[in-house]
Protein backbone atom coordinates (compact mmCIF):
# COMPACT_ATOMS: atom_id res chain seq x y z
CA UNK A 1 0.00 0.00 0.00
CA UNK A 2 1.13 3.21 -0.74
CA UNK A 3 0.19 5.98 1.79
CA UNK A 4 0.86 10.15 1.91
CA UNK A 5 0.32 11.40 5.15
CA UNK A 6 -0.24 14.94 5.12
CA UNK A 7 1.48 16.61 8.52
CA UNK A 8 4.21 13.55 9.03
CA UNK A 9 6.64 15.97 10.80
CA UNK A 10 4.66 15.90 13.91
CA UNK A 11 5.65 13.05 16.55
CA UNK A 12 2.60 10.78 16.39
CA UNK A 13 2.01 11.12 12.74
CA UNK A 14 6.32 10.83 12.22
CA UNK A 15 5.61 7.65 13.91
CA UNK A 16 2.75 6.59 12.38
CA UNK A 17 5.14 6.71 9.18
CA UNK A 18 8.09 4.58 10.95
CA UNK A 19 6.09 1.87 11.81
CA UNK A 20 3.82 1.65 7.99
CA UNK A 21 7.55 2.05 6.32
CA UNK A 22 8.55 -0.65 8.59
CA UNK A 23 5.82 -2.84 7.90
CA UNK A 24 6.17 -2.67 4.33
CA UNK A 25 4.39 0.08 2.86
CA UNK A 26 5.51 2.84 0.73
CA UNK A 27 5.47 5.81 2.99
CA UNK A 28 5.51 9.52 1.25
CA UNK A 29 4.38 12.66 3.36
CA UNK A 30 4.28 16.64 3.08
CA UNK A 31 4.25 19.12 5.83
CA UNK A 32 5.04 23.06 6.26
CA UNK A 33 8.42 24.04 7.45
CA UNK A 34 9.64 20.16 6.93
CA UNK A 35 11.88 20.00 9.81
CA UNK A 36 14.71 18.15 11.91
CA UNK A 37 15.11 15.74 13.82
CA UNK A 38 11.64 14.35 12.29
CA UNK A 39 12.80 14.91 8.70
CA UNK A 40 15.96 13.71 9.21
CA UNK A 41 14.86 10.59 10.72
CA UNK A 42 12.10 10.28 7.98
CA UNK A 43 14.83 10.59 5.44
CA UNK A 44 16.78 8.15 6.51
CA UNK A 45 14.11 5.79 6.49
CA UNK A 46 13.50 6.61 2.94
CA UNK A 47 10.48 8.50 3.25
CA UNK A 48 10.44 10.88 0.70
CA UNK A 49 8.87 14.34 2.32
CA UNK A 50 7.43 17.37 0.50
CA UNK A 51 7.02 20.79 1.56
CA UNK A 52 4.08 22.59 2.23
CA UNK A 53 0.06 21.46 0.89
CA UNK A 54 0.00 21.97 -2.84
CA UNK A 55 -2.61 20.16 -4.46
CA UNK A 56 -0.23 19.20 -7.32
CA UNK A 57 0.37 16.61 -4.74
CA UNK A 58 -3.07 14.57 -5.55
CA UNK A 59 -0.79 13.26 -8.62
CA UNK A 60 0.90 11.27 -6.06
CA UNK A 61 -2.00 8.75 -6.47
CA UNK A 62 -1.61 6.88 -3.14
CA UNK A 63 -3.63 3.88 -2.22
CA UNK A 64 -4.44 6.45 0.73
CA UNK A 65 -3.82 9.94 2.18
CA UNK A 66 -3.81 9.88 5.74
CA UNK A 67 -4.36 13.54 7.38
CA UNK A 68 -3.11 14.59 10.14
CA UNK A 69 -4.69 17.06 13.04
CA UNK A 70 -2.77 19.86 11.79
CA UNK A 71 -4.96 19.78 8.67
CA UNK A 72 -8.00 21.91 8.45
CA UNK A 73 -10.72 23.55 6.20
CA UNK A 74 -9.38 26.93 7.32
CA UNK A 75 -8.90 29.70 4.54
CA UNK A 76 -6.38 32.34 4.53
CA UNK A 77 -7.27 36.28 4.80
CA UNK A 78 -7.59 36.13 0.51
CA UNK A 79 -10.07 33.24 0.81
CA UNK A 80 -7.52 31.02 -0.23
CA UNK A 81 -7.76 27.62 1.07
CA UNK A 82 -5.04 26.99 3.79
CA UNK A 83 -4.54 23.20 2.80
CA UNK A 84 -5.45 23.24 -0.89
CA UNK A 85 -4.51 19.61 -1.22
CA UNK A 86 -7.18 18.49 1.13
CA UNK A 87 -9.47 20.53 -0.71
CA UNK A 88 -8.62 18.59 -3.71
CA UNK A 89 -8.81 15.13 -2.18
CA UNK A 90 -12.37 15.59 -1.17
CA UNK A 91 -13.36 16.89 -4.52
CA UNK A 92 -11.56 14.57 -6.54
CA UNK A 93 -12.92 11.59 -4.34
CA UNK A 94 -9.88 10.04 -3.16
CA UNK A 95 -9.95 7.84 -0.05
CA UNK A 96 -8.54 9.20 3.09
CA UNK A 97 -8.46 8.57 6.65
CA UNK A 98 -7.21 10.31 10.12
CA UNK A 99 -3.81 8.86 11.60
CA UNK A 100 -5.14 7.07 14.23
CA UNK A 101 -7.85 5.15 12.19
CA UNK A 102 -4.86 3.90 9.84
CA UNK A 103 -2.64 2.67 13.09
CA UNK A 104 -5.62 0.73 14.35
CA UNK A 105 -6.42 -0.81 11.33
CA UNK A 106 -3.26 -1.68 10.23
CA UNK A 107 -1.03 -2.24 13.12
CA UNK A 108 -2.94 -2.43 16.43
CA UNK A 109 -5.39 -4.94 15.48
CA UNK A 110 -5.18 -8.16 17.25
CA UNK A 111 -2.09 -6.74 19.40
CA UNK A 112 -2.75 -6.56 22.92
CA UNK A 113 -3.14 -2.59 23.37
CA UNK A 114 -1.42 -0.85 26.28
CA UNK A 115 -2.69 2.42 26.21
CA UNK A 116 -1.41 5.45 28.59
CA UNK A 117 -3.77 8.28 29.24
CA UNK A 118 -3.23 11.61 31.09
CA UNK A 119 -2.95 15.22 31.36
CA UNK A 120 0.68 15.06 32.20
CA UNK A 121 3.63 11.95 32.27
CA UNK A 122 1.87 10.04 29.48
CA UNK A 123 5.28 10.09 27.29
CA UNK A 124 7.52 8.96 30.46
CA UNK A 125 5.11 6.20 31.34
CA UNK A 126 4.77 5.09 27.93
CA UNK A 127 8.77 4.75 27.87
CA UNK A 128 8.75 3.28 31.21
CA UNK A 129 6.13 0.84 29.90
CA UNK A 130 7.95 -0.06 26.73
CA UNK A 131 11.19 -0.53 28.93
CA UNK A 132 10.02 -2.81 31.62
CA UNK A 133 8.54 -5.19 28.85
CA UNK A 134 11.30 -5.30 26.83
CA UNK A 135 13.84 -6.03 29.48
CA UNK A 136 11.37 -8.87 30.64
CA UNK A 137 11.77 -10.33 27.00
CA UNK A 138 8.21 -9.31 25.62
CA UNK A 139 9.67 -7.45 23.19
CA UNK A 140 6.79 -4.69 22.36
CA UNK A 141 5.97 -2.65 19.58
CA UNK A 142 5.22 0.80 20.51
CA UNK A 143 4.17 4.47 19.30
CA UNK A 144 5.45 7.44 21.69
CA UNK A 145 5.45 11.77 21.68
CA UNK A 146 9.16 11.44 22.18
CA UNK A 147 12.37 9.85 21.90
CA UNK A 148 13.00 6.80 24.71
CA UNK A 149 16.81 6.79 25.67
CA UNK A 150 16.73 3.04 25.91
CA UNK A 151 15.73 2.94 21.92
CA UNK A 152 16.77 5.65 20.10
CA UNK A 153 13.55 5.80 18.17
CA UNK A 154 9.69 6.43 18.92
CA UNK A 155 7.96 4.02 17.61
CA UNK A 156 8.71 0.16 16.16
CA UNK A 157 6.58 -2.71 15.37
CA UNK A 158 8.55 -5.16 17.68
CA UNK A 159 7.79 -8.97 17.37
CA UNK A 160 5.74 -9.42 20.49
CA UNK A 161 2.48 -9.39 21.12
CA UNK A 162 1.90 -6.22 23.22
CA UNK A 163 1.74 -2.46 21.82
CA UNK A 164 2.81 0.16 23.99
CA UNK A 165 0.92 3.72 22.71
CA UNK A 166 0.69 7.14 24.25
CA UNK A 167 -2.63 7.82 24.73
CA UNK A 168 -3.74 11.29 23.19
CA UNK A 169 -6.51 12.91 24.42
CA UNK A 170 -6.40 15.74 21.58
CA UNK A 171 -8.63 15.71 18.56
CA UNK A 172 -8.16 12.69 15.87
CA UNK A 173 -9.20 15.24 12.82
CA UNK A 174 -10.79 18.04 11.48
CA UNK A 175 -13.82 15.73 10.23
CA UNK A 176 -13.51 13.49 13.30
CA UNK A 177 -13.51 15.43 16.86
CA UNK A 178 -13.26 12.50 19.09
CA UNK A 179 -9.76 11.83 20.98
CA UNK A 180 -7.48 10.29 19.50
CA UNK A 181 -7.31 7.38 22.17
CA UNK A 182 -10.73 6.21 21.21
CA UNK A 183 -9.33 4.36 18.11
CA UNK A 184 -6.90 2.40 19.94
CA UNK A 185 -9.24 -0.33 21.24
CA UNK A 186 -6.68 -0.75 24.68
CA UNK A 187 -6.95 -4.37 26.75
CA UNK A 188 -4.54 -2.37 29.47
CA UNK A 189 -6.12 1.26 29.97
CA UNK A 190 -3.44 3.50 32.31
CA UNK A 191 -5.21 7.26 33.21
CA UNK A 192 -2.20 8.69 34.73
CA UNK A 193 -3.59 11.45 35.72
CA UNK A 194 -6.40 14.35 34.60
CA UNK A 195 -6.90 18.29 34.39
CA UNK A 196 -8.08 20.46 32.39
CA UNK A 197 -6.13 21.32 29.16
CA UNK A 198 -6.39 22.02 25.48
CA UNK A 199 -8.59 24.72 26.09
CA UNK A 200 -8.58 25.58 22.14
CA UNK A 201 -11.04 22.13 21.98
CA UNK A 202 -12.41 21.72 24.84
CA UNK A 203 -14.99 24.29 27.06
CA UNK A 204 -13.93 22.62 30.84
CA UNK A 205 -12.74 19.79 32.44
CA UNK A 206 -15.90 17.86 32.22
CA UNK A 207 -15.54 17.79 28.55
CA UNK A 208 -12.63 15.98 28.90
CA UNK A 209 -13.45 13.58 31.55
CA UNK A 210 -16.29 12.73 29.09
CA UNK A 211 -13.83 11.78 26.39
CA UNK A 212 -11.81 9.33 28.85
CA UNK A 213 -14.73 7.85 29.63
CA UNK A 214 -14.80 7.09 26.05
CA UNK A 215 -11.63 5.67 26.32
CA UNK A 216 -12.76 3.30 29.42
CA UNK A 217 -16.23 2.07 27.16
CA UNK A 218 -13.83 0.63 25.23
CA UNK A 219 -11.59 -1.46 27.14
CA UNK A 220 -12.87 -5.28 27.25
CA UNK A 221 -14.40 -7.07 30.53
CA UNK A 222 -10.88 -8.66 30.48
CA UNK A 223 -8.93 -5.62 30.35
CA UNK A 224 -7.55 -3.55 33.25
CA UNK A 225 -7.79 -0.28 33.79
CA UNK A 226 -5.07 1.51 35.82
CA UNK A 227 -6.21 4.75 37.59
CA UNK A 228 -4.40 7.06 39.62
CA UNK A 229 -6.08 6.97 43.15
CA UNK A 230 -5.14 10.53 43.96
CA UNK A 231 -6.71 12.38 41.41
CA UNK A 232 -10.59 13.06 42.12
CA UNK A 233 -11.00 14.15 38.16
CA UNK A 234 -10.64 10.48 37.46
CA UNK A 235 -12.74 9.24 40.71
CA UNK A 236 -15.51 11.07 38.83
CA UNK A 237 -14.64 9.41 35.32
CA UNK A 238 -14.49 6.03 36.61
CA UNK A 239 -18.22 6.75 38.45
CA UNK A 240 -19.35 6.99 34.93
CA UNK A 241 -19.21 2.99 34.57
CA UNK A 242 -16.56 0.71 34.82
CA UNK A 243 -16.66 -2.90 32.73
CA UNK A 244 -12.82 -3.49 33.25
CA UNK A 245 -10.65 -5.19 36.09
CA UNK A 246 -9.52 -2.30 37.89
CA UNK A 247 -6.37 -1.66 39.60
CA UNK A 248 -4.88 1.71 41.43
CA UNK A 249 -2.08 3.24 42.40
CA UNK A 250 -0.58 6.50 44.15
CA UNK A 251 -3.25 7.06 47.30
CA UNK A 252 -2.72 5.60 50.88
CA UNK A 253 -5.16 3.03 50.10
CA UNK A 254 -4.32 1.98 46.33
CA UNK A 255 -3.32 -1.38 44.98
CA UNK A 256 0.33 0.15 44.02
CA UNK A 257 1.73 2.37 46.82
CA UNK A 258 5.20 3.71 47.41
CA UNK A 259 7.68 4.45 50.50
CA UNK A 260 10.56 6.35 50.25
CA UNK A 261 12.32 8.77 48.17
CA UNK A 262 11.32 9.45 44.87
CA UNK A 263 14.52 8.32 43.30
CA UNK A 264 14.90 4.86 45.85
CA UNK A 265 11.50 3.93 46.94
CA UNK A 266 9.90 0.35 47.81
CA UNK A 267 6.24 -0.83 46.09
CA UNK A 268 3.68 -2.45 47.86
CA UNK A 269 1.27 -4.00 46.40
CA UNK A 270 -1.98 -4.24 48.60
CA UNK A 271 -0.20 -3.41 51.64
CA UNK A 272 2.89 -6.35 50.90
CA UNK A 273 6.52 -5.58 49.60
CA UNK A 274 6.47 -5.95 45.82
CA UNK A 275 9.60 -4.92 44.60
CA UNK A 276 12.37 -1.93 44.53
CA UNK A 277 12.83 0.84 42.49
CA UNK A 278 16.44 2.39 42.61
CA UNK A 279 16.96 4.48 39.33
CA UNK A 280 18.37 8.28 38.21
CA UNK A 281 14.92 9.93 38.11
CA UNK A 282 13.79 12.34 40.89
CA UNK A 283 10.13 13.68 41.13
CA UNK A 284 6.86 12.61 43.03
CA UNK A 285 5.94 12.36 39.62
CA UNK A 286 8.01 10.04 38.34
CA UNK A 287 7.39 7.58 41.54
CA UNK A 288 3.58 7.83 40.49
CA UNK A 289 4.77 7.45 36.64
CA UNK A 290 6.74 4.17 38.22
CA UNK A 291 3.37 2.56 39.78
CA UNK A 292 1.74 3.52 37.03
CA UNK A 293 3.87 1.03 34.70
CA UNK A 294 4.31 -1.28 37.43
CA UNK A 295 0.39 -1.97 37.37
CA UNK A 296 0.08 -2.13 33.84
CA UNK A 297 3.08 -4.30 32.99
CA UNK A 298 1.53 -6.72 36.03
CA UNK A 299 -1.45 -7.04 33.11
CA UNK A 300 0.59 -9.20 30.55
CA UNK A 301 1.95 -10.96 32.91
CA UNK A 302 5.80 -9.07 34.90
CA UNK A 303 5.71 -9.40 37.85
CA UNK A 304 6.31 -5.99 40.10
CA UNK A 305 9.61 -7.48 41.18
CA UNK A 306 11.07 -7.50 37.52
CA UNK A 307 9.33 -4.56 36.68
CA UNK A 308 10.79 -2.38 39.36
CA UNK A 309 14.21 -4.19 38.88
CA UNK A 310 13.79 -3.12 34.96
CA UNK A 311 13.21 0.35 36.31
CA UNK A 312 17.00 0.72 37.31
CA UNK A 313 18.40 0.69 33.83
CA UNK A 314 15.59 3.24 32.51
CA UNK A 315 17.20 5.86 30.41
CA UNK A 316 14.50 8.46 30.35
CA UNK A 317 12.94 10.31 27.26
CA UNK A 318 14.61 12.98 25.05
CA UNK A 319 13.67 16.23 26.52
CA UNK A 320 12.14 15.08 29.87
CA UNK A 321 14.89 17.25 32.16
CA UNK A 322 17.94 16.53 29.89
CA UNK A 323 21.17 18.43 30.33
CA UNK A 324 21.97 19.94 27.17
CA UNK A 325 25.41 21.15 28.36
CA UNK A 326 27.53 22.81 31.00
CA UNK A 327 29.30 25.60 31.06
CA UNK A 328 32.66 25.58 33.14
CA UNK A 329 32.88 28.86 35.55
CA UNK A 330 34.93 29.71 39.13
CA UNK A 331 32.59 28.45 42.16
CA UNK A 332 30.83 25.84 40.19
CA UNK A 333 29.34 25.03 36.81
CA UNK A 334 25.86 26.45 35.30
CA UNK A 335 23.60 23.70 33.93
CA UNK A 336 21.28 23.75 30.99
CA UNK A 337 18.31 21.65 31.23
CA UNK A 338 16.10 20.84 28.28
CA UNK A 339 12.50 19.81 29.54
CA UNK A 340 8.81 19.32 27.15
CA UNK A 341 6.90 20.95 30.20
CA UNK A 342 4.30 23.54 29.45
CA UNK A 343 1.25 23.53 31.55
CA UNK A 344 1.58 25.09 34.83
CA UNK A 345 0.82 21.96 36.32
CA UNK A 346 3.66 20.36 34.22
CA UNK A 347 6.11 23.15 35.16
CA UNK A 348 5.46 23.22 38.81
CA UNK A 349 6.41 19.17 38.76
CA UNK A 350 9.60 19.88 36.91
CA UNK A 351 10.89 22.59 38.77
CA UNK A 352 9.95 20.30 42.49
CA UNK A 353 11.69 17.47 41.07
CA UNK A 354 14.81 19.26 40.40
CA UNK A 355 14.64 21.18 43.50
CA UNK A 356 14.30 18.23 45.35
CA UNK A 357 17.01 16.02 43.45
CA UNK A 358 19.67 19.26 44.02
CA UNK A 359 18.73 19.05 47.90
CA UNK A 360 20.38 21.66 49.97
CA UNK A 361 22.49 23.73 50.01
CA UNK A 362 22.07 24.10 46.17
CA UNK A 363 22.50 26.41 43.30
CA UNK A 364 19.96 28.39 42.23
CA UNK A 365 17.41 27.54 39.69
CA UNK A 366 16.36 29.61 36.64
CA UNK A 367 13.01 28.64 34.55
CA UNK A 368 13.02 30.17 31.15
CA UNK A 369 9.71 29.61 29.65
CA UNK A 370 7.46 30.00 26.71
CA UNK A 371 3.54 30.05 27.01
CA UNK A 372 3.42 28.02 23.29
CA UNK A 373 0.65 25.12 23.95
CA UNK A 374 -2.67 26.24 22.28
CA UNK A 375 -4.03 26.51 26.04
CA UNK A 376 -1.36 28.66 26.94
CA UNK A 377 -1.34 30.93 24.01
CA UNK A 378 -5.23 31.92 24.64
CA UNK A 379 -4.48 32.78 28.42
CA UNK A 380 -6.79 30.21 29.97
CA UNK A 381 -4.53 29.58 33.02
CA UNK A 382 -2.12 32.75 33.20
CA UNK A 383 -3.19 33.39 36.67
CA UNK A 384 -1.52 29.83 37.63
CA UNK A 385 1.60 30.45 36.25
CA UNK A 386 3.43 32.63 39.61
CA UNK A 387 2.08 28.90 41.37
CA UNK A 388 3.72 26.84 38.92
CA UNK A 389 7.23 29.24 39.18
CA UNK A 390 7.69 28.81 42.88
CA UNK A 391 10.66 26.75 43.25
CA UNK A 392 12.27 28.90 40.91
CA UNK A 393 14.61 31.43 42.53
CA UNK A 394 14.06 33.57 39.08
CA UNK A 395 12.17 33.05 35.91
CA UNK A 396 12.51 34.45 32.25
CA UNK A 397 9.16 34.31 29.95
CA UNK A 398 9.04 34.39 26.50
CA UNK A 399 6.11 36.64 25.98
CA UNK A 400 6.31 36.67 21.66
CA UNK A 401 2.84 35.82 19.81
CA UNK A 402 1.36 36.29 23.19
CA UNK A 403 -2.34 38.49 22.97
CA UNK A 404 -2.33 38.41 27.39
CA UNK A 405 0.29 40.83 28.95
CA UNK A 406 2.98 38.01 30.59
CA UNK A 407 4.70 40.61 32.67
CA UNK A 408 1.04 41.42 34.59
CA UNK A 409 0.36 38.00 34.91
CA UNK A 410 4.29 37.50 36.89
CA UNK A 411 3.28 40.47 38.63
CA UNK A 412 2.72 38.48 41.90
CA UNK A 413 6.40 36.91 41.37
CA UNK A 414 7.68 40.64 41.98
CA UNK A 415 11.86 41.26 40.61
CA UNK A 416 11.96 37.64 40.51
CA UNK A 417 10.09 37.12 37.65
CA UNK A 418 11.54 39.17 33.95
CA UNK A 419 9.72 39.02 30.50
CA UNK A 420 11.62 39.00 27.46
CA UNK A 421 9.91 39.45 23.86
CA UNK A 422 12.21 37.31 21.42
CA UNK A 423 14.46 34.86 22.01
CA UNK A 424 17.40 37.36 21.57
CA UNK A 425 16.45 39.53 24.79
CA UNK A 426 15.46 36.34 27.08
CA UNK A 427 19.10 35.06 26.08
CA UNK A 428 20.82 38.35 27.57
CA UNK A 429 18.36 38.72 30.13
CA UNK A 430 19.22 34.94 32.00
CA UNK A 431 23.10 35.24 30.75
CA UNK A 432 23.11 38.18 32.87
CA UNK A 433 21.48 37.27 35.80
CA UNK A 434 23.64 33.56 35.63
CA UNK A 435 25.61 32.85 37.97
CA UNK A 436 28.38 29.98 39.08
CA UNK A 437 26.56 26.64 40.27
CA UNK A 438 22.90 27.97 38.71
CA UNK A 439 20.93 25.31 37.25
CA UNK A 440 19.19 26.90 33.83
CA UNK A 441 15.38 24.56 32.73
CA UNK A 442 14.45 25.81 29.87
CA UNK A 443 10.61 24.59 29.32
CA UNK A 444 8.84 24.53 25.97
CA UNK A 445 6.57 22.07 23.72
CA UNK A 446 8.77 23.57 20.83
CA UNK A 447 11.98 23.63 19.49
CA UNK A 448 12.10 27.58 21.57
CA UNK A 449 14.38 29.27 18.97
CA UNK A 450 17.13 26.95 19.89
CA UNK A 451 17.54 28.85 23.51
CA UNK A 452 19.37 26.00 24.54
CA UNK A 453 22.59 26.05 22.36
CA UNK A 454 22.36 29.76 22.26
CA UNK A 455 22.66 30.16 26.29
CA UNK A 456 25.56 27.48 26.43
CA UNK A 457 27.21 29.70 23.79
CA UNK A 458 26.53 33.00 25.33
CA UNK A 459 27.86 31.58 28.65
CA UNK A 460 30.89 30.06 27.37
CA UNK A 461 31.82 33.39 25.63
Amino acid sequence: MHIHILGICGTFMGGLAALAREAGHRVTGCDAGVYPPMSDQLRALGIDLIEGFGADQLALKPDMFVIGNVVSRSRKPDGSPKFPLMEAIMDSGAAYTSGPQWLAEHVLQGRHVMAVAGTHGKTTTTAMLTWILEANGLQPGFLVGGVPLNFGVSARLGSGNTFTIEADEYDTAFFDKRSKFVHYRPRTAVLNNLEFDHADIFDDLAAIERQFHHLIRTVPPSGRVVSNGLEESLDRVLHQGLWSELRTFGAAVSDFTAVGEPHAFDVLNQGRPAGRVEWALSGVHNQLNALAAIAAAEHVGVAPADAARALASFENVRRRMEVRGTVARPGGAITVYDDFAHHPTAIRTTLDGLQRRLGSPRGRILAVFEPRSNTMKLGTMKSQLPWSLEAADLAFCHSGGLDWDATEALAPMGARARVGKNIDELVTQVVSAAQPGDHIVCMSNGGFGGVHERLLKALAA
